[in-house]
């Protein structure tokens, strides 16, 4: 199957304060946000042309860009109406949705305060972030061999493009071995997340997740508690050591784009997809669609 190229596509970008054509929306090659990780995104998603989650998902971006060190020129209400224009633009009711904000190439070296700040914003019809058989039957995880760094050590708390390397490697090499994903542990050893989504344990009932302190705490993850604790389902944050996924009898991941997916195998561990992943399946695309 070939690809189609993301920068050879119709339709509209969102690009600095107006719709521009697809196929220009070009940044220089000595952009700041190239060379020194200097950017931050968010992952959206469109239900029947209504954008889950829009405000949360704004405020973040804003929020991951102050963290880095800069301020996004641009209002909330105005990058959450750029959002809706974008979908409109490009026709699109079911999809992705792309923020992104970066330093300019206006200084090129570590220190460079004096960038201009560019945001853009891409939507496309999105295909299940997993295919669906390995979705219905559980998907596959290796162990990374990286880990969630501290947050003394990165901004951890940050959507940012620099925090993706290790899940853009970590993946790679899962694929590479024939899964579908990888688990990450955190700096210290326990539990973290998977390349692109959150954990959940399902153990004797109740459903156990890691404390998000060096990592994404996800939008979507938020609303799979609160689906949960709706139902009378306990949901424990907490720290996981590895070892206890052998008293899981289910497990999934949630993610903007991988929404929930049960997991089949994690390493040498094996689940089963049952009830209470299905229940939340069911919940989260009732929720969703409302």
């Amino acid at each position: 199957m070939s690809l189609i190229p993301f920068d050879d596509r119709d339709g509209v970008i969102w690009f600095d304060g107006k719709l521009i054509p697809w196929r220009d929306a070009k940044i220089h090659v000595l952009s700041h946000g190239l060379h020194y990780g200097s950017s931050v995104f968010e992952g959206v998603r469109s239900y029947g042309g209504r954008v889950f989650k829009a405000r949360e998902h704004t405020e973040r971006l804003l929020a991951s860009a102050q963290m880095l060190g800069f301020e996004v020129p641009f209002a909330t209400d105005v990058i959450d109406q750029a959002t809706r224009d974008v979908l409109e633009g490009n026709g699109i009711t079911d999809g992705y949705i792309r923020p992104v904000a970066w330093r300019g190439s206006e200084v090129m070296g570590v220190a460079a305060k004096q960038s201009k700040i560019h945001l853009a914003i891409a939507a496309w019809v999105w295909p299940s972030y997993f295919t669906a058989e390995a979705r219905m039957r559980g998907i596959r995880l290796n162990i990374s061999k990286w880990a969630r760094p501290s947050p003394q050590t990165a901004p951890t708390a940050a959507k940012c493009a620099g925090l993706y390397m290790i899940c853009t490697l970590s993946k790679h090499a899962a694929e590479d071995e024939g899964y579908e994903d990888s688990l990450m542990y955190d700096y210290r050893g326990f539990i973290a997340e998977a390349t692109g989504a959150n954990v959940f344990l399902v153990i004797d009932g109740k459903i156990h997740t890691p404390e998000p302190d060096c990592f994404l705490d996800g939008i979507t993850r938020k609303t799979t508690i609160e689906l949960a604790r709706a139902r009378g389902i306990e949901v424990i944050v907490r720290h996981i050591m590895p070892e206890e996924l052998a008293k899981a009898s289910e497990v999934f991941v949630t993610g903007t784009a991988a929404e929930i997916t049960p997991v089949r195998e994690i390493g040498p561990y094996s689940f089963t997809p049952a009830q209470i992943t299905a229940q939340l399946i069911e919940d989260y695309t009732q929720f969703v669609n409302s």
